[in-house]
């Protein structure tokens, strides 16, 4: 495995997973939104661009895309685009809060193949999941996964950023996925977007990171991960996956106006490689890109050269220390052997991303977010 990651940390012709946001535009206003979403950018690409993004992404030999925004289904292209892609050698896998998959919606998503689709949710009851994605948001989700049940359509995903005041419902949420036939699919919390506001109060305590990783090596086989958790590895016992940083490697982002960065958690300039309408288009940018060609090159141990533990946990993730203001040969934030904390003490000034579609102002600096608790 270790040779593999090695192999794959110098990149690849063509990325393994593509994430594409097509639009900024969001009826939701969740505190923790990696891409600051809520009003639509008037330089989104066209139906014209979009499709011939597909062809080129066919042509490199992408094999499939996660489609997002922003609320995808809101764009009126949104099944044009999709099923160009799915007919065409290009799968996809979109997220949605779920408002827009009535009974119609459903039948068509169940119908299509190559398609998968995973509905957000981030608790098993209203007042958990509400208080971090908006009033009404678990009746909605609960009633669009039901939806697609109906319609014939399993292993579609409830897909879940775990924070402290979901863990102990980790449990409930596989319980009820299972119930759904669905599968569940839990990511990290990171720093981006409006989550730098929001990530003081609601990312996992250290025991519960050490929960967290505990209940994921006892459920791994059931559940996706992305490979979200691999920092918590330096607890001795990895997790399944790749375990690695593939930002410009193996994964990175096309934003809604053609911008692509090196993953979908660093929306920012220092981290943009290029635009898919520059000469050369995505090809050009994903082959060439000079940032992309220093994140493929062997990188430092930094800070963590004489931790044991850093040729399983690679010092974690690199946005989550980026937007929190750390080195990025630093340690993770949530570095289970303490020194992210103890860099957080000493850390300089949060960077802020120049990109926030919020439909309402932002304060820069991070503040509390009022949550209700079980």
């Amino acid at each position: 495995m270790t040779a593999l990651v090695d192999q794959l940390s110098r990149g690849l012709m063509a990325p393994i997973c593509l994430t594409w946001e097509l639009t900024y535009a969001c009826n939701l206003d969740c505190v923790h939104c990696l891409s600051s979403s809520g009003r639509r950018d008037p330089r989104e690409l066209s139906t014209a661009e979009a499709i011939a993004l597909v062809d080129e992404l066919r042509e490199l030999g992408v094999f499939y895309v996660n489609i997002g925004g922003g609320e995808p289904m809101i764009r009126r292209d949104f099944f044009t685009i999709v099923e160009h892609a799915t007919t065409n050698g290009v799968g996809v896998k979109f997220s949605t809060n779920g408002t827009f998959i009535d009974e119609a919606a459903a039948k068509r998503i169940a119908s299509m193949d190559y398609l998968d689709v995973q509905i957000s949710i981030d608790g098993l009851d209203p007042d958990t999941n509400d208080a971090v994605r908006g009033a009404g948001t678990h009746e909605t989700a609960i009633r669009a996964a039901r939806r697609l049940a109906d319609a014939g359509m399993r292993d579609f995903k409830l897909s879940i950023v775990v924070t402290r005041h979901n863990v102990d419902q980790l449990d409930g949420l596989l319980a009820l996925a299972d119930s759904l036939g669905a599968q569940l699919r839990v990511t990290r919390l990171r720093p981006s977007g409006r989550g730098a506001q929001s990530w003081d109060e609601l990312h996992p305590t250290d025991d519960q990171q050490r929960v967290i990783h505990r209940w994921l090596l006892d459920h791994g086989d059931r559940v996706l991960t992305g490979d979200s958790f691999f920092h918590l590895n330096a607890l001795g016992e990895s997790l399944p996956g790749l375990n690695m940083c593939g930002a410009g490697r193996v994964v990175c982002l096309v934003d809604p106006v053609g911008d692509v960065y090196a993953c979908p958690f660093v929306i920012h300039e220092q981290f943009r490689a290029g635009n898919t309408r520059d000469h050369g288009g995505f090809t050009t940018v994903w082959r060439e890109s000079s940032l992309f060609a220093e994140l493929r090159e062997p990188g430092s141990a930094g800070a963590c050269a004489s931790c044991g533990a850093y040729d399983v946990c690679r010092g974690g993730c690199m946005a989550a220390k980026f937007f929190t203001g750390l080195p990025l040969d630093g340690p993770d934030p949530e570095c289970v052997g303490g020194e992210g904390e103890r860099a957080l003490a000493e850390a300089g000034p949060r960077p802020v991303s120049d990109v926030d579609h919020s439909r309402r102002p932002r304060p820069i600096t991070p503040v509390p977010v009022a949550l209700v608790t079980k």
